[in-house]
Order: structure tokens, then C-alpha cells, then sequence
């Protein structure tokens, strides 16, 4: 064996591997760039976007959850409105927004009816995300969709946001830059963490993360495999744009912040043919930034660091189909609600004993709780008046032991 021929297998291997995980996907969120669905960031490409929906509606149909995020409505408002170049000003962004929006949905909603699926336009803001409560009606509608096999197609809300849609802010001192999470890599980003979402893939028009800048540097390669979003990795993207408003360095912060919660990414290229089937076949394409165990972090904040508000009371039956493992927790299994709470707060699993024996993160409130206990899920639309879910803590929201 030649000297460093272990190690490079061993990597190869650990790449392998991690590629493998990615068939295994069952939460898909992928955000295309504006160079991917556009030409010219103005003139919608409509081969690429045909072909991105047929792969989108291909994995929908294989029984996957699909949320597309997707950039270009902008780019779309200045064509319509005669803008040659990309305004500069707050105001003129929202208003190209506003005449772009309604068109690229028009042209998604089209493309999506020709394979047979529904789509479905969700407009946010960064922060209906950074709400605790608008963050749980956001993960109830999109669920929702999903649950009746649309394809939610979302994009940031520009004619009514707000935040300034800047590319990136310089740090004092020399630092690389930083991505500003005012865009949709960001944006996607906490949508796989509301969503709890297997896998997160930023469409582009490169190969993924390279080695240096290809401007500058013709013998600049792609990286297959990326452990860790460092600063190390953020100097490789300093002033490397990807196109349209993100650029390499806001898809590196939106893996850094889709990994640390659980979610693996992929960058790759949108340009190329079945790129969507391929990664989710473990194919080498694109960066793949991948993550230990997707639900780590979100059961930990569960079982551990969160403060704990009130409790449920399970009957014996209840207990044991939660500690198999697969059930979520139903109404029906309820005795008795201990505590005051409100929807997304932790609490307490326990035995007619009050013997703690797991945590959740609960789908309605301490009062809702109380009149659904010991009903059927049929029941919550007579009882509240609503039905937000048929659990009251979902099995992706529960540690038990």
C-alpha cells in the first residue's frame, strides 16, 4: 500500500457513507437560486424549471415530503416592469417583488399541474420564523400541505419585508464575509428547522464549494465532502458569488445553521440533468455538508435543556405504544393535564404514579389538553373548534426513557 493510500480510502469511505444516508430521505426542502430558474436574473428559464418540477414531482410521488423555496421574483418584476438593471433601493426591490411574485408562482403552479401535483404558495419573512408561535402555524400549514400531497412553493416575502436585501456585511478587522440571513438561503434554512426536514439542497449555478475562487484560480476543484462549516470553509467563499442575492458565503451560514440542528445539506448544481434523483441516490454531486443525527439536536432541547412547564398523564395503553417507539401521543391517552402551557412548550410524559417517563413538545396549550383528554382525534374539530393536529405531541417531538 502506498504511503496516504489508507487514508484516502478511509475518507473515501467516510464519504460513502455519509452519501448513503441521503437515500434514506423522507423531508426534502430545496431552494433554487436566481441564475437557476432565471436567465439574465430577468427571463424565467423555462427548460430548468420544467426539468427541476419533473425531478420535485418525481420524489413527491415516491412518497417524500417536497417544500421548494425558491428565488427570481425579483428578477421576474423587472422584466415586466423594463428594468435593465437590479435595483438598488429598498422600495423599487419590493415593488419588482410584487409584480414577480404572482408570475413565478403562476409559472410553478403550471408546470407543477403538468406532472399531476398541487402547488402551493406560502410567502414568509424571516421573521414569521423567529416567532415561537409563528413558527408552529407555519409548521402546521406547511405539514398540512404535505399531508395532502401538495408541493409548498415558498419565497421571502420582499414587497412587505422590511429587513434591507443586502448581499453581505464586511466584519471589522478583515474577517470574511458573512452572509446577511435577509435571503432565501437563510430562509430555507430555517424552514428545514421548523420542518424538522431530512435534508436541505441549495441549487445553484456552480458545482458546489470549491477549493479557491475559479476567477482567480483555474485549478480550483469542487469539494464532494464537507465535516464542518468553519472559518476555514467561509474564507474559500469570501467573495465567491453564487448568483443572484445569496453568493456561496450565505449558503455555507444556512448549512452551518441547517447542520447544528439536525438537517444535512447539499449544494449542488441545478443546472444539471436529474441532479435532484441523483443525490438522493448517493451520488457524488455537489458538497455535501452532512449532519451525526438529524433529530440530536431537537430531542436534546426536548429531553434536557428546555424548561419544563407542566405535565401530561398517560394511561398504561398510551405508555407502551409511545415506548415502541412509533406512535405519537393521541388525546385518547390522556387522564389528566398538570400545569399551565402553551403550544410548543416542553412537558413532562407521565404514569398514573406521576412518574416522569419522557418529555414532548406539545401541539396545543394547557386548556385545549384538558378538554381533548381522553377523546378521539375525531372529536378536536367539535371540541375546539379547529384542528391543528390529531396528536398532542407528534413521535418527532418526543423523547421517552
Amino acid at each position: 500500500m502506498k504511503r496516504g493510500q489508507g487514508k484516502v480510502d478511509l475518507c473515501m469511505s467516510h464519504e460513502s457513507t455519509a452519501r448513503a444516508t441521503l437515500r434514506e430521505t423522507h423531508r426534502l426542502v430545496v431552494k433554487v437560486g436566481t441564475h437557476v430558474v432565471t436567465n439574465d436574473e430577468s427571463e424565467l428559464a423555462l427548460g430548468r424549471v420544467a426539468n427541476l418540477v419533473e425531478g420535485l414531482a418525481n420524489e413527491r410521488k415516491a412518497g417524500r415530503d417536497v417544500v421548494l423555496v425558491t428565488s427570481g421574483a425579483v428578477g421576474m418584476g423587472m422584466r415586466l416592469l423594463g428594468l435593465r438593471q437590479r435595483p438598488r433601493s429598498l422600495g423599487l426591490r419590493q415593488a419588482c417583488a410584487a409584480v414577480g411574485q404572482g408570475h413565478l408562482m403562476a409559472a410553478y403552479a403550471e408546470a407543477f399541474a403538468k406532472q399531476g401535483v398541487i402547488a402551493a404558495q406560502v410567502l414568509l419573512t424571516q421573521e414569521d420564523l423567529g416567532d415561537r408561535d409563528r413558527a408552529l402555524c407555519v409548521r402546521t400549514t406547511l405539514m398540512r400541505l404535505l399531508e395532502l400531497g401538495a408541493v409548498p412553493v415558498l419565497n421571502e416575502n420582499d414587497s412587505v419585508s422590511i429587513r434591507e436585501l443586502v448581499e453581505f456585511r464586511r466584519r471589522s478587522g478583515g474577517e470574511p464575509a458573512r452572509a446577511v440571513f435577509g435571503d432565501n438561503d437563510g430562509l430555507a434554512a430555517r424552514v428545514s428547522v421548523t420542518l424538522d426536514a431530512d435534508l436541505l439542497v441549495l441549487l445553484t449555478n456552480v458545482d458546489g464549494l470549491l477549493t479557491a475562487n475559479p476567477k482567480t484560480d483555474a485549478s480550483a476543484t469542487r469539494i464532494p465532502l464537507l465535516d464542518l462549516v468553519d472559518d476555514v470553509a467561509l474564507g474559500r467563499a469570501d467573495g465567491v458569488s453564487s448568483g443572484g442575492t445569496g453568493g456561496m458565503a450565505s449558503k455555507l451560514e444556512a448549512a452551518r445553521l441547517a447542520t447544528a440542528e439536525g438537517t444535512s445539506v447539499v449544494i449542488a448544481n441545478g443546472s444539471a440533468i436529474s441532479v435532484l434523483a441523483k443525490i438522493l441516490a448517493g451520488e457524488d454531486v455537489g458538497t455535501l455538508i452532512p449532519t451525526p443525527d438529524r433529530r440530536r439536536a431537537r430531542l436534546r432541547y426536548i429531553a434536557v435543556a428546555s424548561r419544563k412547564f407542566g405535565a401530561l398523564v398517560l394511561n398504561d395503553g398510551a405508555l407502551r405504544a409511545l415506548e415502541k417507539g412509533k406512535a405519537s401521543l393521541l388525546p385518547v391517552g390522556v387522564t389528566n393535564v398538570d400545569g399551565s402551557f402553551d403550544k410548543g412548550d416542553v412537558v413532562e410524559i407521565r404514569d398514573g404514579s406521576g412518574r416522569v417517563r419522557g418529555r414532548g413538545m406539545v401541539n396545543y396549550d394547557a386548556d385545549a389538553c384538558r378538554k381533548l383528554a381522553g377523546r378521539q382525534s375525531e372529536e378536536i374539530d367539535a371540541i375546539l373548534g379547529y384542528r391543528g393536529y390529531d396528536a398532542l405531541v407528534t413521535r418527532d417531538n418526543l423523547v421517552m426513557g
